[in-house]
């Protein structure tokens, strides 16, 4: 197998997974009771999970659709925000390792998939034109 399959494979796998939790995250702060619960006592106002649920939506997405790559980026971006903030959020009302354990587990998910989806952007940029003799650099 190639390394680009590789990259391929992996991408897709972790990226997968992620988006997976992410959207099951997203649907149950939407419909289940006891996780509206834990926004609250987390300190987050109604408006603020429903609104960050649909965030989560559209970020998965992003991740999985044919998009360009900025708006690939800007959402990398807002699960980064998003899966610090939570962390923060849990140790700054003294939960534990059982609240906000998910949240470390996603954020390994999100750094594996960042990482393989930077691979296969480099892999995608044409090689630099080589310095003509006598060219200036």
């Amino acid at each position: 197998m190639t390394h680009s399959k590789r990259i391929t494979i992996g991408f897709w796998v972790v990226t997968a997974l992620f988006c997976l939790q992410i959207g099951f995250t997203a649907y149950a702060q939407l419909s289940l009771p006891q996780v509206a619960a834990a926004f609250t006592h987390l300190g987050f106002p109604d408006y603020f999970r429903e609104g960050l649920s649909w965030a989560k939506f559209l970020g998965v997405v992003l991740l999985l659709a044919p998009v360009p790559a900025r708006l690939k980026e800007w959402a990398y971006a807002g699960f980064a925000i998003n899966l610090a903030s939570a962390f923060i959020a849990h140790r700054a009302v003294g939960d534990g390792p059982e609240a906000w354990g998910w949240v470390v587990g996603t954020s390994v998910l999100w750094g594996l998939s960042y990482f393989f989806w930077r691979r296969l952007q480099a892999a995608q940029v044409p090689a630099a034109a080589p310095v003509l003799a006598g060219g200036h650099s």
